[in-house]
């Protein structure tokens, strides 16, 4: 894998009801917030998961990451920010 990989502007999140925002400026953190949401399996979130991986291998662009992050994220119902 290689180094950070940034997204050009940052995702804001929410993870718990009463937990802060948290803003979102990298695939590795955008991956790690994945493994974190409780819940089902769905498409939107395996497709987040696989477009980071890809991204963080080279393999995929940082925008197509962060599309399918924002989907994931929206669809948990935890995006507060894009």
């Amino acid at each position: 894998m290689t180094g950070l990989v940034r997204f050009k502007r940052q995702v804001v999140v929410q993870i718990g009801r009463h937990s802060p925002e948290r803003a979102v400026f990298d695939v590795n953190d955008a991956a790690a917030i994945l493994l974190q949401v409780s819940g089902r399996q769905t498409e939107k979130r395996r497709a987040a998961m696989d477009a980071c991986l890809k991204a963080l291998r080279g393999k995929a662009h940082p925008p197509a990451a962060r599309r399918a992050f924002v989907a994931a994220a929206r669809e948990a119902n935890i995006l507060r920010g894009d």
